[in-house]
């Protein structure tokens, strides 16, 4: 069987993605540039599976060093992870998440083109969905627009690839919009690991836990949901790992473009998350209520039905799960 390229491998999801694939089986090529990620996760993948990935320490919008790499391997598939990833951030440097989110998706569909590799699976977002839909989100709801710049950049790349697709009839190009992962490998090797002060929440409650940062901040309690705070579909990152086996399966026996929610189909409160994290763990967490993030919703869910039907896909794990497994994998790497 032919090798799965994965752009973005040694990121947080991209890693998880790596386990799965090499426990199915399937040979994998890492291409990452380290941005936000450290090449050790390619050891730590190696201790899990027993088996380890090429790497290749390089930017996926650089195309003669892509090319160059091409040429050593014979693809079938490309997951493509790579990408600048904080709402926040991209309020404040939109230009950088265009050029980047953008570019990269570009040079990635054009080498694919021209080396006949077929399918790729693509990391899209929740965030393509308009505050203005009702939830939960379904994959037909009207484009009506997004409310920040990193959702316009996956917005804008799902239209990319659906033209993509169009002009080249043989590829198979799929968007998995992925709702709020958080969690960990339950090894406790691979995690999400955010370099400088965390933009997510579940990293930023498990630094306040291990002592590394004060107190929690939480954006906003004035919002309409239950609580006053932010309601988002949380879902275990490893469930949405599984979740590209599966669209891998489907994108290598059709052609076309597609786009699949993953998410639990359950919106869960931010003080809901954190007294979940409290309960499990037997730990408290400070927090402290701030003003409204730029670029927020205030409740985003998930109807995965068509995952569940079209790709025999379905969220397991639970939030008690998640917040055991990111806590255990703060305490590993922090030595606690």
């Amino acid at each position: 069987m032919s090798e799965i390229l994965l752009t973005g491998g040694t990121g947080y999801i991209g890693s998880h993605a790596a386990v799965e694939l090499l426990e199915a089986g399937r040979d994998v090529v890492i291409v990452d540039n380290l941005y936000n990620s450290e090449a050790a996760v390619i050891d730590r993948i190696e201790k899990i599976t027993g088996k380890r990935p090429s790497f290749y320490e390089l930017d996926v919008t650089d195309k003669a060093a892509m090319e160059s790499m091409l040429a050593e391997h014979d693809f079938s598939g490309v997951m493509h992870f790579a990408g600048y990833k904080a709402v926040g951030e991209s309020v404040e440097k939109p230009l950088e998440y265009y050029r980047n989110n953008i570019d990269s998706a570009v040079t990635l569909l054009e080498l694919m083109a021209e080396h006949g590799i077929k399918s790729m699976i693509f990391s899209s977002s929740a965030t393509v969905y308009s505050k203005s839909d009702k939830v939960p989100y379904v994959e037909t709801d009207p484009d009506t627009g997004c409310t920040n710049p990193y959702g316009w950049t996956k917005y804008m790349i799902e239209q990319i690839m659906k033209d993509a697709a169009a002009a080249h009839p043989e590829m198979s190009l799929v968007a998995l919009r992925y709702f709020n992962p958080i969690g960990a490998h339950q090894s406790g090797l691979i995690g999400e690991k955010p370099n400088g002060i965390p933009n997510n929440l579940m990293p930023y409650i498990t630094q306040v836990a291990a002592g590394i940062r004060p107190k929690l901040n939480v954006f906003g309690n004035d919002y309409p949901t239950p609580d006053g705070t932010g309601v988002r579909d949380y879902i275990h990152v490893v469930d949405l790992a599984k979740g590209h086996l599966k669209a891998l399966d489907y994108s290598e026996q059709n052609t076309g473009f597609e786009v699949f929610n993953l998410g639990t189909g359950n919106g869960v409160s931010v003080l809901d998350l954190v007294k979940a994290f409290e309960r499990v763990n037997d730990i408290k967490i400070p927090y402290e209520i701030a003003p409204r993030r730029a670029g927020d919703i205030a409740t985003c869910y998930a109807d995965a039905h068509k995952a569940n039907q079209i790709l025999d896909w379905h969220a397991e794990l639970t939030i008690d799960d998640m917040c055991r497994d990111a806590w255990r994998w703060e305490k590993q790497q922090r030595g606690l």
